[in-house]
């Protein structure tokens, strides 16, 4: 499953929260891992807006419920709400989750599953 989402760094915290994220603890990226997230990346604004995407081996919610039960995620998620716009939460429960309506290789493989060769006429002149 892929997965995008949104939040929102304090503008006065955006050089902590990268510093943070230049070097993230070995034990929380394991656990990450572990936890079926995949191909995760995080993208930063100048403005605080934070836009992430995962890949994972389930459900979003049950992947991070899995983080939840680590000890690293708490520690993590307790230094991180200091960083973000909505500190009464965690971070990672605070995620916007976005609606996927466009994938680029589903949409090639549906169209070469039905047989599709559509080619857009060139107009005549």
């Amino acid at each position: 499953m892929r997965v995008c989402f949104r939040s929102s760094v304090k503008p006065s915290q955006i050089p902590e929260y990268r510093s943070r994220h230049a070097a993230v603890w070995p034990e929380l990226l394991r656990e990450l891992k572990a936890a079926g997230w995949n191909n995760y990346s995080l993208f930063l604004a100048d403005d605080g807006l934070l836009v992430g995407y995962v890949e994972c081996d389930d459900d979003f919610d049950a992947a991070r419920a899995r983080m939840a039960l680590t000890e690293v995620n708490a520690r993590w998620q307790a230094e991180m709400a200091l960083l973000f716009e909505d500190g009464a939460q965690s971070p990672d429960q605070g995620f916007l989750q976005l609606t996927e309506i466009f994938n680029l290789e589903d949409q090639l493989s549906a169209a070469t599953a039905s047989g599709d060769n559509h080619q857009p006429q060139k107009e005549q002149s």
